[in-house]
Protein backbone atom coordinates (compact mmCIF):
# COMPACT_ATOMS: atom_id res chain seq x y z
CA UNK A 1 0.00 0.00 0.00
CA UNK A 2 1.31 3.43 -1.10
CA UNK A 3 2.30 6.02 1.60
CA UNK A 4 -0.66 8.50 0.12
CA UNK A 5 -3.28 5.98 0.25
CA UNK A 6 -2.45 4.45 3.56
CA UNK A 7 -2.54 8.63 4.50
CA UNK A 8 -6.01 8.98 2.86
CA UNK A 9 -7.91 5.95 4.48
CA UNK A 10 -6.28 7.09 8.04
CA UNK A 11 -7.49 10.99 7.54
CA UNK A 12 -10.87 9.25 6.38
CA UNK A 13 -11.08 7.08 9.36
CA UNK A 14 -10.27 9.78 11.84
CA UNK A 15 -12.52 12.51 10.67
CA UNK A 16 -15.60 9.95 10.75
CA UNK A 17 -14.15 8.54 13.96
CA UNK A 18 -14.35 12.27 15.58
CA UNK A 19 -17.35 13.71 14.12
CA UNK A 20 -19.76 10.37 15.19
CA UNK A 21 -18.25 11.35 18.77
CA UNK A 22 -19.12 14.88 18.20
CA UNK A 23 -22.19 14.12 17.72
CA UNK A 24 -22.77 11.53 20.59
CA UNK A 25 -21.30 14.33 22.86
CA UNK A 26 -23.34 16.99 21.65
CA UNK A 27 -26.55 14.39 22.34
CA UNK A 28 -25.74 13.83 26.01
CA UNK A 29 -24.75 17.59 26.44
CA UNK A 30 -28.60 18.64 25.41
CA UNK A 31 -29.87 21.69 26.68
CA UNK A 32 -25.92 22.79 27.96
CA UNK A 33 -24.73 22.62 24.68
CA UNK A 34 -27.78 25.49 23.59
CA UNK A 35 -26.57 27.51 26.80
CA UNK A 36 -23.19 27.42 25.74
CA UNK A 37 -23.98 28.71 22.55
CA UNK A 38 -25.77 31.59 24.19
CA UNK A 39 -22.60 32.51 26.65
CA UNK A 40 -20.46 32.31 23.17
CA UNK A 41 -22.57 34.28 21.30
CA UNK A 42 -22.81 37.17 24.19
CA UNK A 43 -19.10 36.45 25.27
CA UNK A 44 -17.08 37.14 21.87
CA UNK A 45 -19.26 40.42 20.92
CA UNK A 46 -18.13 41.75 24.62
CA UNK A 47 -14.30 40.52 24.04
CA UNK A 48 -14.49 42.09 20.48
CA UNK A 49 -15.79 45.42 22.23
CA UNK A 50 -13.14 45.54 24.66
CA UNK A 51 -10.30 44.74 21.66
CA UNK A 52 -11.40 48.03 19.91
CA UNK A 53 -11.44 50.45 22.91
CA UNK A 54 -8.97 51.56 25.36
CA UNK A 55 -8.99 52.19 29.27
CA UNK A 56 -11.54 50.91 31.60
CA UNK A 57 -14.03 50.10 28.64
CA UNK A 58 -11.20 47.80 27.25
CA UNK A 59 -10.91 46.27 30.62
CA UNK A 60 -14.62 45.63 31.47
CA UNK A 61 -15.29 43.91 27.68
CA UNK A 62 -11.72 41.91 28.06
CA UNK A 63 -13.34 40.52 31.79
CA UNK A 64 -16.89 39.97 30.36
CA UNK A 65 -15.68 38.39 27.31
CA UNK A 66 -13.56 36.02 28.97
CA UNK A 67 -15.55 34.90 31.85
CA UNK A 68 -18.53 33.76 29.53
CA UNK A 69 -16.50 32.11 27.18
CA UNK A 70 -14.69 30.45 30.21
CA UNK A 71 -18.29 29.48 31.38
CA UNK A 72 -19.53 27.84 28.39
CA UNK A 73 -16.19 25.78 28.20
CA UNK A 74 -16.57 24.82 31.46
CA UNK A 75 -20.41 24.02 31.43
CA UNK A 76 -19.94 21.96 28.19
CA UNK A 77 -16.53 20.15 29.11
CA UNK A 78 -17.69 19.51 32.45
CA UNK A 79 -16.92 16.06 32.70
CA UNK A 80 -15.87 14.96 29.11
CA UNK A 81 -12.46 16.19 29.15
CA UNK A 82 -11.67 13.27 27.61
CA UNK A 83 -13.60 13.01 25.07
CA UNK A 84 -13.36 16.21 23.65
CA UNK A 85 -10.03 16.18 23.40
CA UNK A 86 -10.10 12.63 21.15
CA UNK A 87 -12.69 14.83 19.35
CA UNK A 88 -9.62 17.62 18.45
CA UNK A 89 -7.13 15.32 18.60
CA UNK A 90 -8.94 13.24 15.47
CA UNK A 91 -9.75 15.96 13.82
CA UNK A 92 -5.57 17.29 14.23
CA UNK A 93 -4.44 14.25 13.20
CA UNK A 94 -6.80 13.71 10.17
CA UNK A 95 -6.05 17.20 8.38
CA UNK A 96 -2.02 15.96 8.85
CA UNK A 97 -2.80 12.99 7.46
CA UNK A 98 -4.73 14.97 4.67
CA UNK A 99 -1.50 16.84 3.65
CA UNK A 100 0.17 14.33 3.26
CA UNK A 101 -2.16 11.98 1.21
CA UNK A 102 -2.28 14.98 -1.09
CA UNK A 103 1.58 16.06 -0.92
CA UNK A 104 2.85 16.62 -4.47
CA UNK A 105 6.46 16.58 -6.01
CA UNK A 106 6.85 18.94 -9.12
CA UNK A 107 8.77 17.51 -12.46
CA UNK A 108 11.56 20.42 -12.93
CA UNK A 109 13.22 20.61 -16.21
CA UNK A 110 16.97 20.08 -15.46
CA UNK A 111 19.45 22.56 -15.95
CA UNK A 112 23.42 22.87 -16.37
CA UNK A 113 25.42 24.10 -12.99
CA UNK A 114 25.66 28.10 -13.56
CA UNK A 115 29.89 28.46 -13.61
CA UNK A 116 30.26 31.38 -11.25
CA UNK A 117 26.56 30.93 -8.78
CA UNK A 118 27.10 33.33 -5.65
CA UNK A 119 25.32 32.55 -2.57
CA UNK A 120 24.27 36.28 -0.34
CA UNK A 121 23.78 35.28 3.33
CA UNK A 122 22.97 37.51 6.50
CA UNK A 123 24.60 35.44 9.26
CA UNK A 124 22.22 37.18 11.79
CA UNK A 125 18.96 36.18 10.31
CA UNK A 126 16.93 33.15 11.48
CA UNK A 127 18.51 33.10 14.58
CA UNK A 128 21.80 33.21 13.03
CA UNK A 129 21.21 30.04 10.90
CA UNK A 130 23.45 30.65 8.48
CA UNK A 131 26.46 30.74 11.03
CA UNK A 132 24.95 27.72 12.99
CA UNK A 133 24.64 25.52 9.63
CA UNK A 134 28.40 27.07 7.99
CA UNK A 135 26.64 28.06 5.15
CA UNK A 136 29.88 29.58 3.65
CA UNK A 137 31.55 26.52 3.97
CA UNK A 138 28.56 24.51 2.45
CA UNK A 139 28.56 26.81 -0.06
CA UNK A 140 32.19 26.97 -1.29
CA UNK A 141 32.29 22.98 -1.10
CA UNK A 142 29.81 23.11 -3.77
CA UNK A 143 31.43 25.58 -6.08
CA UNK A 144 29.24 28.57 -5.08
CA UNK A 145 30.89 31.83 -3.28
CA UNK A 146 29.75 33.23 -0.40
CA UNK A 147 29.25 36.78 0.19
CA UNK A 148 28.37 37.96 3.63
CA UNK A 149 25.58 41.23 4.43
CA UNK A 150 27.52 43.26 7.34
CA UNK A 151 25.51 45.49 9.17
CA UNK A 152 24.99 48.65 7.10
CA UNK A 153 26.00 46.98 3.75
CA UNK A 154 23.35 47.47 1.32
CA UNK A 155 22.44 43.97 -0.40
CA UNK A 156 21.30 45.48 -3.58
CA UNK A 157 24.70 47.05 -4.53
CA UNK A 158 26.14 43.68 -3.36
CA UNK A 159 24.18 41.40 -6.06
CA UNK A 160 24.49 44.21 -8.88
CA UNK A 161 28.49 43.85 -8.26
CA UNK A 162 28.74 40.17 -8.20
CA UNK A 163 26.26 40.59 -11.38
CA UNK A 164 28.91 43.08 -13.10
CA UNK A 165 31.74 40.75 -11.91
CA UNK A 166 30.26 37.90 -13.89
CA UNK A 167 27.85 35.80 -11.27
CA UNK A 168 25.38 33.77 -13.28
CA UNK A 169 23.54 32.34 -10.41
CA UNK A 170 22.05 34.15 -7.72
CA UNK A 171 20.82 32.83 -4.14
CA UNK A 172 19.96 34.37 -0.67
CA UNK A 173 19.85 33.18 2.31
CA UNK A 174 17.85 35.43 4.71
CA UNK A 175 14.50 36.52 5.31
CA UNK A 176 11.96 37.43 2.40
CA UNK A 177 12.30 41.12 2.34
CA UNK A 178 16.31 40.36 1.45
CA UNK A 179 15.17 37.43 -0.84
CA UNK A 180 12.73 39.96 -2.39
CA UNK A 181 15.92 42.00 -3.44
CA UNK A 182 17.60 39.27 -5.11
CA UNK A 183 15.15 37.72 -6.76
CA UNK A 184 14.04 41.23 -7.98
CA UNK A 185 17.74 41.63 -9.56
CA UNK A 186 17.96 37.64 -10.64
CA UNK A 187 14.71 38.52 -12.70
CA UNK A 188 16.21 41.88 -14.13
CA UNK A 189 19.13 39.82 -15.37
CA UNK A 190 16.98 36.97 -16.21
CA UNK A 191 19.57 34.81 -14.09
CA UNK A 192 18.77 31.52 -12.46
CA UNK A 193 17.54 31.85 -8.47
CA UNK A 194 18.11 30.01 -5.66
CA UNK A 195 15.89 30.90 -2.22
CA UNK A 196 17.72 28.90 0.85
CA UNK A 197 15.32 29.05 3.57
CA UNK A 198 17.87 30.85 6.64
CA UNK A 199 14.89 33.43 7.73
CA UNK A 200 12.58 33.23 10.41
CA UNK A 201 9.70 31.93 8.26
CA UNK A 202 10.31 31.23 4.94
CA UNK A 203 7.27 31.78 3.50
CA UNK A 204 8.63 32.11 -0.01
CA UNK A 205 10.61 29.12 0.29
CA UNK A 206 7.32 27.03 1.37
CA UNK A 207 5.43 28.02 -1.22
CA UNK A 208 8.44 27.02 -3.88
CA UNK A 209 8.76 23.95 -2.60
CA UNK A 210 11.87 24.35 -0.68
CA UNK A 211 12.05 22.19 2.20
CA UNK A 212 12.74 24.64 5.22
CA UNK A 213 13.93 21.90 7.66
CA UNK A 214 17.19 21.04 5.02
CA UNK A 215 18.98 24.63 4.60
CA UNK A 216 22.36 23.27 3.33
CA UNK A 217 20.62 20.93 1.44
CA UNK A 218 18.72 24.13 -0.28
CA UNK A 219 22.18 24.90 -2.19
CA UNK A 220 21.74 21.89 -4.18
CA UNK A 221 19.36 24.08 -6.20
CA UNK A 222 22.87 24.97 -8.20
CA UNK A 223 24.21 21.25 -8.53
CA UNK A 224 21.62 19.51 -9.22
CA UNK A 225 18.49 21.49 -9.27
CA UNK A 226 15.58 21.78 -11.60
CA UNK A 227 13.82 24.75 -12.73
CA UNK A 228 10.55 26.64 -13.09
CA UNK A 229 9.61 30.18 -13.67
CA UNK A 230 7.47 32.05 -10.87
CA UNK A 231 5.52 35.51 -10.92
CA UNK A 232 6.76 38.21 -9.04
CA UNK A 233 4.89 41.20 -8.12
CA UNK A 234 5.75 44.82 -7.39
CA UNK A 235 3.83 48.18 -5.68
CA UNK A 236 4.99 51.47 -7.23
CA UNK A 237 7.93 49.80 -8.55
CA UNK A 238 9.27 47.78 -5.62
CA UNK A 239 8.99 44.19 -6.06
CA UNK A 240 7.70 41.69 -3.04
CA UNK A 241 7.90 38.11 -3.26
CA UNK A 242 4.94 37.27 -0.63
CA UNK A 243 2.40 39.40 -0.29
CA UNK A 244 1.83 43.92 0.95
CA UNK A 245 -0.17 44.54 4.32
CA UNK A 246 -2.66 47.21 5.27
CA UNK A 247 -4.36 48.41 7.90
CA UNK A 248 -3.73 46.71 11.37
CA UNK A 249 -0.83 44.17 10.39
CA UNK A 250 0.69 47.24 8.78
CA UNK A 251 0.14 49.74 11.68
CA UNK A 252 1.39 47.08 13.91
CA UNK A 253 4.64 46.53 12.47
CA UNK A 254 5.55 49.59 12.15
CA UNK A 255 5.54 49.90 16.14
CA UNK A 256 9.35 49.21 17.51
CA UNK A 257 8.17 46.51 20.11
CA UNK A 258 6.26 43.98 17.67
CA UNK A 259 9.37 42.02 16.89
CA UNK A 260 9.91 41.41 20.53
CA UNK A 261 5.67 41.52 21.51
CA UNK A 262 4.04 40.41 18.71
CA UNK A 263 0.36 40.23 19.72
CA UNK A 264 0.66 42.52 22.41
CA UNK A 265 1.37 44.99 19.78
CA UNK A 266 -1.70 43.99 17.38
CA UNK A 267 -4.28 43.99 20.55
CA UNK A 268 -2.76 47.72 21.07
CA UNK A 269 -3.14 48.93 17.50
CA UNK A 270 -6.89 47.38 17.20
CA UNK A 271 -8.67 50.02 18.51
CA UNK A 272 -6.57 52.90 16.51
CA UNK A 273 -6.78 50.92 13.46
CA UNK A 274 -10.44 49.82 13.31
CA UNK A 275 -12.28 51.46 16.67
CA UNK A 276 -14.67 53.73 16.94
CA UNK A 277 -11.98 56.29 17.67
CA UNK A 278 -9.70 54.97 14.31
CA UNK A 279 -7.04 57.59 13.18
CA UNK A 280 -5.87 55.75 10.57
CA UNK A 281 -5.38 56.69 6.49
CA UNK A 282 -8.41 56.58 5.13
CA UNK A 283 -7.83 53.96 2.46
CA UNK A 284 -10.28 53.40 -0.27
CA UNK A 285 -9.73 51.20 -3.58
CA UNK A 286 -12.55 49.50 -6.47
CA UNK A 287 -13.54 46.04 -5.54
CA UNK A 288 -14.39 43.02 -8.11
CA UNK A 289 -17.86 44.79 -8.57
CA UNK A 290 -16.68 48.12 -9.45
CA UNK A 291 -18.01 49.64 -6.44
CA UNK A 292 -15.20 51.82 -4.35
CA UNK A 293 -14.75 50.47 -1.27
CA UNK A 294 -13.35 51.32 2.32
CA UNK A 295 -10.56 49.92 4.32
CA UNK A 296 -11.42 46.96 7.18
CA UNK A 297 -9.36 45.71 9.50
CA UNK A 298 -6.77 44.67 7.18
CA UNK A 299 -6.12 44.62 3.24
CA UNK A 300 -3.30 42.09 2.15
CA UNK A 301 -2.58 42.58 -1.93
CA UNK A 302 -0.44 39.21 -2.64
CA UNK A 303 1.92 37.49 -5.22
CA UNK A 304 -0.73 35.35 -6.28
CA UNK A 305 -3.85 33.70 -4.38
CA UNK A 306 -3.50 32.45 -0.73
CA UNK A 307 -5.73 29.84 -0.12
CA UNK A 308 -7.78 31.09 3.27
CA UNK A 309 -10.19 29.41 5.61
CA UNK A 310 -9.18 26.15 5.40
CA UNK A 311 -8.61 23.23 7.17
CA UNK A 312 -5.62 21.60 5.32
CA UNK A 313 -3.09 24.31 3.87
CA UNK A 314 -4.61 27.26 4.79
CA UNK A 315 -1.84 30.62 4.51
CA UNK A 316 -0.25 29.07 2.37
CA UNK A 317 -0.38 29.58 -1.73
CA UNK A 318 -1.15 26.69 -4.30
CA UNK A 319 0.13 28.39 -7.53
CA UNK A 320 2.91 30.77 -8.11
CA UNK A 321 2.74 30.99 -11.53
CA UNK A 322 -0.71 31.91 -12.06
CA UNK A 323 0.02 35.09 -13.19
CA UNK A 324 -2.29 37.16 -10.97
CA UNK A 325 -2.32 39.23 -7.37
CA UNK A 326 -4.38 37.36 -4.91
CA UNK A 327 -6.99 40.57 -3.12
CA UNK A 328 -7.77 39.95 0.42
CA UNK A 329 -9.96 42.28 3.15
CA UNK A 330 -11.23 41.53 6.65
CA UNK A 331 -13.73 43.48 8.14
CA UNK A 332 -14.89 45.58 5.48
CA UNK A 333 -18.47 45.18 6.53
CA UNK A 334 -19.09 42.20 4.16
CA UNK A 335 -21.17 39.24 5.05
CA UNK A 336 -18.23 36.90 5.28
CA UNK A 337 -15.19 37.04 7.72
CA UNK A 338 -12.71 38.12 4.62
CA UNK A 339 -13.52 39.03 0.69
CA UNK A 340 -11.12 37.75 -1.48
CA UNK A 341 -10.60 38.11 -5.41
CA UNK A 342 -8.10 37.96 -8.31
CA UNK A 343 -6.36 40.58 -10.41
CA UNK A 344 -3.24 41.18 -12.78
CA UNK A 345 -3.32 44.77 -11.60
CA UNK A 346 -4.93 46.90 -8.56
CA UNK A 347 -4.75 50.06 -7.05
CA UNK A 348 -5.41 51.90 -3.25
CA UNK A 349 -5.48 56.15 -2.92
CA UNK A 350 -6.07 57.56 0.53
CA UNK A 351 -8.27 60.53 1.26
CA UNK A 352 -5.96 63.72 1.69
CA UNK A 353 -4.03 64.89 3.46
CA UNK A 354 -2.79 62.10 3.60
CA UNK A 355 0.84 61.78 2.07
CA UNK A 356 2.43 57.95 3.79
CA UNK A 357 0.25 55.01 4.13
CA UNK A 358 1.91 52.42 6.57
CA UNK A 359 2.54 49.17 4.88
CA UNK A 360 4.67 45.77 5.63
CA UNK A 361 6.45 44.51 2.71
CA UNK A 362 7.08 40.78 2.88
CA UNK A 363 7.12 41.39 6.81
CA UNK A 364 9.06 44.71 6.62
CA UNK A 365 7.19 48.22 7.84
CA UNK A 366 7.72 50.52 5.32
CA UNK A 367 5.76 54.01 4.26
CA UNK A 368 4.28 53.81 0.53
CA UNK A 369 3.21 57.55 -1.13
CA UNK A 370 -0.32 56.96 -1.90
CA UNK A 371 -1.73 55.55 -4.57
CA UNK A 372 -0.60 52.77 -4.60
CA UNK A 373 -0.53 50.67 -7.40
CA UNK A 374 -0.10 47.04 -7.37
CA UNK A 375 1.05 44.67 -11.03
CA UNK A 376 1.48 41.32 -11.33
CA UNK A 377 4.59 40.20 -13.44
CA UNK A 378 4.33 36.69 -14.49
CA UNK A 379 6.98 34.39 -14.93
CA UNK A 380 9.81 37.03 -14.39
CA UNK A 381 11.31 34.82 -12.02
CA UNK A 382 13.90 31.58 -12.95
CA UNK A 383 13.63 29.73 -9.89
CA UNK A 384 16.22 26.23 -9.19
CA UNK A 385 14.86 24.10 -6.81
CA UNK A 386 17.23 21.07 -5.34
CA UNK A 387 15.96 17.74 -6.64
CA UNK A 388 15.67 16.41 -3.02
CA UNK A 389 13.22 18.96 -2.30
CA UNK A 390 9.64 18.89 -3.43
CA UNK A 391 9.96 21.69 -5.64
CA UNK A 392 5.67 22.78 -4.84
CA UNK A 393 3.78 24.66 -2.73
CA UNK A 394 2.08 21.85 0.27
CA UNK A 395 -1.35 23.10 -1.39
CA UNK A 396 -0.44 22.86 -4.97
CA UNK A 397 -2.72 19.66 -5.14
CA UNK A 398 -5.70 20.57 -2.61
CA UNK A 399 -8.94 20.73 -3.94
CA UNK A 400 -10.80 23.89 -2.77
CA UNK A 401 -13.95 23.00 -1.20
CA UNK A 402 -14.75 20.41 1.47
CA UNK A 403 -16.63 18.01 -0.48
CA UNK A 404 -14.27 18.06 -3.40
CA UNK A 405 -11.51 17.32 -0.67
CA UNK A 406 -13.51 14.33 0.77
CA UNK A 407 -13.92 13.08 -2.84
CA UNK A 408 -10.74 13.37 -3.43
CA UNK A 409 -9.72 11.11 -0.25
CA UNK A 410 -11.78 8.66 -1.12
CA UNK A 411 -10.86 8.24 -4.59
CA UNK A 412 -6.77 7.96 -2.98
CA UNK A 413 -8.11 5.56 -0.54
CA UNK A 414 -9.98 2.90 -2.96
CA UNK A 415 -6.73 3.67 -5.36
CA UNK A 416 -8.68 5.29 -7.72
CA UNK A 417 -6.41 8.99 -8.40
CA UNK A 418 -4.27 8.36 -10.61
CA UNK A 419 -0.52 9.45 -9.00
CA UNK A 420 0.04 13.16 -10.64
CA UNK A 421 2.95 15.36 -9.97
CA UNK A 422 2.76 19.32 -9.74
Amino acid sequence: MSRRRAAAIGALALAIGGLALAIVVAAEAFPRGLIALALVGVGAPAAWHGLLHVGAVRIAGLAAGALLLAAAVVLVARDRLLAEALIVGAFALSAALGRTAFARRAELAPQPQPRRPVLFYNPKSGGGKAERFRLADEARARGIEPIELRLGEDLAQLVRDAVAAGADGLAMAGGDGSQAIVAAIAAEHDLPYACVPAGTRNHFALDLGVDRDDVVGALDAFVDGGERRVDLAEVNGRVFVNNVSLGLYAEAVQRSGYREAKLRTLAETLPQAIGPDANGPGLRWTGPDGREQRAGAALLVSNNRYRLGRAIGSGTRPRLDAGLLGIAVAGAGERLPWQEWTARAFSVDADEPVTQVPAGIDGEAVKLAPPLRFRTRPGALRVRVARAHPGASPSAGLPDSVGATIGALVRIALAREVARKG
